[in-house]
């Protein structure tokens, strides 16, 4: 049996989000939100998911580079090995600091800062978006000649060590603090207050933020507040994902000349009209905007709905080889139809309902895909007719269920 050993990913990091909440919680710390922790996990699902879809591609496209354009034949060695990890770092600073300075590249990076909390749930916030384009920066390895080969060895390091430095658990790592980056240093990158905004870029190494005049230490007379200068208040997985593309190409339609319109695209984030945010935010998310505590009713339903999409995830990852393209398809379509749910819940949304249909009708097709009879046929067609016929009372019985302690 031919089994990919990476799926085990997965609850090796819930083992370590476990670890990290029982100590938040035994040493009253409290650094851990339920919604924001589910939004958190729910972000990395997706990528984990999409991974399966890309990962060959930037592979693929790495070994084409290096087959057709290297500049140089760069042979394996140890020296070699330190080198491109040296040079793999660096690359990741520019490409992070660059994220955070063009709105097209912070428009795919802006979901892994969008959590008020600092925790381990917050390195699952990657995007596929944001893989895209940190591979078009680490093209520039095999052009150079490294072989594709250790590129990807050595980028399971930089996919492995951020996730260690997402915590508040560690504290401050002594003498490693002058060459690497820690909790606390990126703890700090996380922040929005004034002083600690765009700061901190380094992945493994933090001498490149000393050499660059982006490095500050954490001043213990200031309170750091995590995510974004202006808080997004959604838990909305399409808002979270898009929310900033929007923006983007509101005021790019609405610049006038092609210089305001090139800012728009390569300028700050500042440079942006946030004026065309209120317009999103009043089209898109039209709801009370005062933070509630979840109900019970919510904890409980997406608590499970969150379980079962990572432990199909976990399953299709496992045994990807024997899946069919039709197959990971219709998974990869339940388990991106339970994250949106999630968010939808989360954020109190009155259509739930459509999309609880539209994952019940899935699944039953998931059930006719792999046992095709009359029965399931049946089934199939029957709860379609009941979800039509009986839409109205469903609707409400979710909403009152869910969202019961909720003004309306």
């Amino acid at each position: 049996m031919h089994l990919n050993f990476l799926a085990f990913a997965i609850p090796l990091f819930l083992f370590f989000i476990a670890w990290e909440y029982l100590y938040s919680k035994r040493s009253g710390k409290n650094f851990f939100q339920y919604a924001e922790s589910v939004a958190n996990i729910n972000v990395g699902i997706a990528e984990r998911l999409l991974d399966l879809f890309t990962t060959g591609l930037f592979f693929y496209f790495f070994n084409y580079v290096y087959e057709n354009f290297a500049l140089f034949d760069i042979k394996a060695s140890l020296l070699v090995w330190v080198l491109l990890f040296l040079v793999t770092d660096l690359i990741w600073y520019w490409y992070h600091r660059f994220a955070h300075e063009i709105n097209a590249f912070w428009a795919a990076h802006v979901v892994h800062h969008q959590s008020e909390d600092f925790n381990y749930t917050v390195s699952a916030r990657i995007t596929v978006f944001q893989a895209v384009i940190r591979s078009l920066f680490w093209a520039i390895l095999p052009l150079l000649g490294f072989p594709p080969l250790m590129i990807s060895i050595l980028l399971l390091v930089h996919g492995i060590y951020p996730f260690f430095i997402h915590t508040q658990a560690l504290g401050k790592w002594g003498w490693f603090e002058k060459i690497l980056v820690t909790p606390t240093h990126h703890g700090i990158h996380h922040a929005s207050n004034p002083e600690y905004l765009d700061k901190n870029y380094g992945d493994v190494l933090i001498i490149w933020d000393k050499l660059f005049g982006t490095f500050v230490e954490e001043d213990k007379n200031i309170k750091i507040t995590y995510g974004l200068t202006k808080p997004l208040e959604s838990h909305s997985f399409l808002w979270q994902h898009f929310h900033f593309m929007l923006e983007i190409m509101l005021n790019f339609y609405y610049a006038k000349g092609f210089k305001q319109k090139w800012r728009t695209l390569f300028g700050k984030p500042d440079d942006l009209d946030p004026r065309y945010r209120a317009i999103l935010e009043r089209k898109f998310l039209r709801y009370r905007r005062t933070k509630e505590t979840p109900t019970k009713a919510m904890r409980y339903y997406v608590s499970i709905q969150t379980g079962i999409s990572l432990l199909v995830l976990f399953i299709v990852l496992l045994f990807v080889d024997y899946f069919s393209a039709t197959s990971l398809a219709l998974f990869s379509m339940f388990i991106l139809v339970s994250l949106i749910n999630c968010g939808a819940i989360l954020d109190q949304r009155r259509w739930i309902s459509y999309l609880e249909i539209a994952r019940i009708c899935l699944l039953l097709f998931i059930c006719y895909y792999y046992y095709p009879s009359n029965y399931t046929a049946t089934i199939f067609v029957s709860a379609i007719m009941i979800a039509i016929v009986y839409f109205s009372d469903i609707q409400r019985f979710y909403t009152r269920v869910l969202y019961s302690r909720s003004k309306t």
